[in-house]
């Protein structure tokens, strides 16, 4: 009796504590993914954020163009 006690407890108290790390590993990932959720950016503020890129991006294309055009006119 005392060598079967000795067996399960040689196999039962690992595999609890690995349960146990396991289960705290999940609350973390879970606490990070509610953290995630939170701090990135929704679909319209994205929106409005592309928007604004692409606003940039013509400004410069069309200085790029008009400083293109002044070279040409100047050679």
């Amino acid at each position: 009796m005392f060598l079967w006690n000795a067996v399960l407890t040689i196999v039962i108290a690992p595999a609890v504590l690995i349960f146990r790390a396991l289960l705290a590993e999940v609350k973390r990932l879970d606490i990070l993914l509610a953290k995630t959720r939170e701090e990135y950016a929704t679909r319209i503020e994205l929106g409005g954020i592309v928007d604004r890129v692409l606003e940039a991006l013509h400004r410069l294309e069309d200085k790029l163009d008009r400083a293109l055009n002044q070279r040409k006119i100047d050679e």
